[in-house]
């Protein structure tokens, strides 16, 4: 009975769905569904730019370079929204495969255009233990200015040198492990297979030293500088009158102050094929399943710069153009970007003052952007300067206006000069002369269609031979007439006989009877 009532005792012997066991059970097998389905989570900080050039920057980014088929279109109807109008803007993007079918990653990208102190507290909650290693940086710049080039980069490297001192301790320390693993992957390799490239003879790897101005100012974050619109590297060459002295020299500066930070460099142009998305990806540590893309980099082509991270030293600068200071930037640079960040000014008005600052700083070689702004001037600035100094009469550049315009203008004027010219027709009453007669210039048309001969009777006949003996006939006779004009005053009788035996002389041409032909009996 003990056994049976215990066997069929009440409800505590029964097993019950609501039991703790079983409830972990499930939950975790759902967890472990849930994680192996969680797409890994990426993120771009996108420092600069303008909202539209920003939106360029997305799409290039989001393009598939590799099969532009109907497939793509419709993947492009699904574009998440932008939103960079304000503040720190937001948007994402998923990373597919190269069959477009799978997804690799789902990069959030925080966009922010400008350099200030109010929006450090925006980027700072972006940045924790989590978040760093899986985080890339990337400064926009646009080829319609390269003059404020280094200006922006100074302000956005001193914008985040404030933000990352302020996180807490534990970050930092991720911070300095992630910019270890940069520093320790092999240049041109991946960091898995860094390690095997030798050994020591106790048996451990063989470490690489690290060249001179290389990692010296490492943020923490790996960063990336994207120079947006190479195609307008023509126009300043043709409007401007820039040379490969200029290019060579911008290269050089740029690449000498990204050494320092371990970053990488390109060089992009619109609606053209680049290498964007193959570095983004490799920064981000994006690999495809299926297909294994290459990163080769690229110094030659001018529009197309490619300098990948841990790729670039000295030696391979130096080799561009002698006469570059490297030593001189590079610790300029270093001191330089130890101050708070700077607002940005714009116009020309407001330029003078930071100008008279850096060319005081230029003068006891501290200032990074005095030794650039030096060397590569806004040529606008320089017009107007030019055009206020009266003394010397001498202009830098001539602006001209668009081609349409320039019709325009010119139709203007020849419309109005018509209706000057109908007011003095008008005026004198006189019929509008031909601009050119069709009789002009005989002599040159002759030249081109040769002599006209034409068929008289049975007999060849120079049209220009017996034209040039008419005239001579005629001007003969014309002599022969004002010989007797002048001996003998002319009398009203003789013209009218003269006239009179001309018209019989005529007269009879025409009536002349014609040959009748072979073999017919004559009228």
């Amino acid at each position: 009975m003990a056994t049976s009532s215990q066997f069929h005792g009440g409800n505590n012997s029964r097993p019950s769905s609501k039991d703790g066991p079983k409830k972990n059970i499930w939950s975790s097998m759902l967890d472990s569904v849930a994680n192996g389905k969680r797409l890994p989570e990426k993120n771009l900080l996108i420092l600069g730019g303008t909202p539209e050039s920003q939106r360029e920057f997305l799409e290039t980014f989001a393009a598939d370079t590799s099969d532009p088929s109907p497939s793509n279109e419709k993947r492009k109807g699904k574009v998440p929204p932008v939103a960079n109008q304000f503040a720190l803007g937001y948007t994402y993007q998923d990373v597919l495969d190269a069959d477009q079918e799978d997804t690799l990653a789902r990069v959030s990208a925080y966009l922010l255009s400008e350099p200030s102190l109010s929006f450090a507290p925006l980027l700072k909650p972006l940045l924790t233990p989590n978040s760093v290693p899986e985080t890339l940086v990337v400064v926009l710049l646009d080829w319609s200015e390269p003059w404020t080039w280094i200006r922006q980069l100074r302000e956005w490297v001193r914008l985040l040198r404030h933000v990352l001192i302020s996180l807490d301790d534990e970050t930092k320390i991720v911070m300095e492990e992630t910019m270890a693993e940069w520093r320790d992957r092999k240049r041109g390799m991946d960091a898995n297979s860094a390690g095997t490239q030798g050994l020591t003879s106790s048996g451990g790897p063989v470490t690489i030293p690290l060249g001179p101005g290389e990692w010296d100012e490492g943020l923490g974050i790996p960063m990336c500088v994207v120079c947006q619109g190479a195609d307008k590297i023509e126009k300043l060459e043709k409007d401007h009158g820039w040379h490969e002295e200029e290019f060579d020299f911008i290269l050089q500066f740029l690449r000498t102050i990204l050494l320092k930070h371990g970053a990488s460099l390109i060089y992009t142009t619109p609606f053209l094929a680049n290498s964007l998305q193959s570095l983004l990806h490799s920064s981000l540590g994006i690999h495809s399943l299926l297909k294994r893309q290459s990163l080769k980099h690229n110094v030659i082509d001018r529009d197309k710069i490619l300098v990948p991270s841990n790729w670039d030293s000295w030696g391979k600068i130096r080799i561009i153009r002698d006469g570059f200071d490297m030593e001189g930037v590079s610790t300029a640079w270093s001191i330089e970007i130890q101050e708070p960040p700077e607002p940005l000014t714009h116009g020309p008005v407001e330029e003078e003052e930071p100008k008279d600052d850096t060319s005081a700083a230029m003068e006891d070689g501290t200032s990074a952007v005095a030794i650039f702004e030096h060397t590569i001037n806004d040529p606008k600035r320089d017009t107007s300067l030019a055009l206020a100094n009266q003394q010397s009469k001498k202009k830098i550049e001539v602006e001209t206006t668009d081609m349409q315009t320039f019709f325009g203008k010119q139709q203007e004027l020849l419309e109005q000069l018509k209706i000057e010219d109908e007011k003095d027709r008008a005026v004198n009453k006189m019929p509008p002369q031909l601009e050119m007669s069709p009789l002009e210039d005989n002599g040159r048309v002759n030249e081109h269609i040769g002599p006209v001969q034409f068929n008289m009777g049975g007999i060849q006949v120079d049209a220009d031979d017996m034209l040039r003996k008419l005239k001579e006939r005629e001007a003969s006779r014309t002599q022969g007439q004002r010989k007797e004009t002048v001996s003998s005053p002319p009398a009203p009788g003789n013209e009218k006989a003269h006239n009179q035996a001309l018209a019989n002389f005529f007269a009879g041409l025409v009536k002349k009877p014609s040959q009748s032909p072979r073999g017919s009996p004559s009228a």
